[in-house]
């Protein structure tokens, strides 16, 4: 958040959504944002000040960076990635984002769809991830097989947020308060619906449903739905997510025959699930939704837009494939992106910032014991207490021993007993 808004007000947003220079670019017109918060823009935001709509896009560029660092985590240097997604933001989300939404984007002329970030956000990080992922290497203790849920209430309420805020994104993308945003958060809705009931039910053939394995099913619908949004009907959302389900949940299951440590499948789940909403998009939209930006699919007498949509696939999964492995290894080469295997095994946590997240037990030492022999001072118990047994001699002393004020129960149990153990 710090290191990608202080690009996006220095140079990220004019680079993007400035008064262009040529289809590919925008221009440093708005450097640093020098401008007020009066002015409007007839094309961004007829209705609300043109800084509103900067902030707004830049929490966009924010998440799309955060998306990156979900393949990588936890075996990056921490000063090498800041410089990565500076960098990167700079060469390869700015350009696609003013491709795709510019006023005179090359993408957005050709006619390639996408209404909330499905090619900007989710193709360009899916695959920069597993780029990334497959430059810098493995864990040290991967397992292909192995894929456990490391807090399982945090993944349930993460879930819960992501998809509240998603509607957010999808929603507000219609920039205004209208049917159009409206129908994106009803589809917003509905797709992560139906992608969790979907995942249930795939699960459940199976033999089980996981909880942590349930909390993709939303995911991918959201990542799904978002490139269409805006341009599909509520029906159409419905599928859109049951069908990116069911792929994705198949490419999860053998992601371990390509061989890369994607630790979140974030290529899988956001690059898989962006192309196939993407894709989609192509088949399902409706002009009839969208009068505005919108334009007929296949389904509707209009097959060329699915070659519109696959131009901005392809060039998406190109764009972020060069932009990545031409930022890493350069960076791999001369100062290093990898941490050392014994600070990867710590963790970044403590082996990096000396702190821990959660309280870790105090070191423990090997109980052993001790047997020692301790006097007492003999009471003197007065005779009438005596008796001719042994035992009878010592409930006499007990009784005569809790007669007296003084003496705690703790006190009793010892004199009562000669010899006891300390533990050491």
């Amino acid at each position: 958040m710090g290191v990608i808004f202080v690009q996006w007000v220095l140079f990220g947003f004019s680079f993007a959504f400035g008064d262009p220079v040529s289809v590919g670019f925008g221009s440093f017109s708005d450097a640093a944002l020098r401008f007020n918060g009066d002015r409007h823009d007839p094309i961004y935001c007829p209705t609300f000040p043109l800084l509103t709509y900067a902030a707004y896009q830049g929490t966009f560029a924010i998440v799309t960076a955060a998306i990156i660092s979900g393949s990588i985590v936890g075996r990056v240097r921490l000063i090498p990635y800041m410089i990565f997604i500076f960098v990167w933001t700079t060469v390869c989300y700015d350009p696609m984002a003013h491709w795709v939404w510019g006023s005179n984007g090359w993408l957005k002329n050709l006619g390639t769809l996408d209404f909330a970030g499905g090619t900007v956000v989710h193709i360009l990080s899916g695959v920069s991830g597993i780029v990334a992922a497959a430059i810098i290497g493995r864990r040290h203790n991967y397992h292909e097989q192995k894929s456990t849920a490391h807090n399982l209430p945090l993944t349930v309420l993460g879930t819960g947020l992501l998809w509240v805020g998603w509607l957010g994104f999808n929603a507000g993308s219609a920039i205004a308060a209208n049917g159009l945003a409206a129908l994106a958060l009803v589809n917003t809705n509905a797709a992560a619906a139906s992608g969790l009931v979907t995942w249930v039910i795939l699960d459940l053939i199976r033999g089980r449903v996981s909880i942590s394995g349930a909390c993709c099913g939303p995911l991918i619908g959201l990542v799904a739905v978002t490139p269409a949004s805006g341009f599909v009907q509520p029906g159409w959302a419905l599928l859109i997510g049951i069908i990116a389900t069911v792929i994705i949940y198949i490419a999860l299951i053998y992601k371990h025959h390509i061989g890369i440590d994607d630790t979140l499948d974030v290529g899988v789940m956001h690059g898989g699930g962006g192309i196939i909403g993407a894709f989609l998009t192509g088949l399902f939209s409706e002009r009839a939704m969208n009068t505005i930006n919108g334009a007929d699919g296949a389904f509707y007498g209009n097959p060329i837009q699915m070659w519109y949509q696959l131009a901005g696939i392809l060039t998406a999964i190109g764009f972020s494939s060069a932009c990545t492995i031409g930022i890493l290894l350069p960076l791999h080469w001369t100062i290093g992106i990898r941490i050392p295997i014994q600070d990867e095994i710590a963790g970044l946590d403590w082996a990096v910032h000396g702190e821990r997240w959660e309280i870790m037990p105090t070191e423990k030492k090997t109980p052993t014991t001790t047997t020692t022999e301790i006097n007492y001072p003999n009471y003197r118990i007065p005779r009438r207490y005596d008796r001719n047994s042994v035992s009878s001699q010592f409930r006499s002393r007990a009784v005569r021993l809790r007669r007296q004020p003084d003496i705690s129960n703790a006190t009793l149990a010892r004199l009562t007993n000669a010899a006891y153990t300390i533990p050491v």
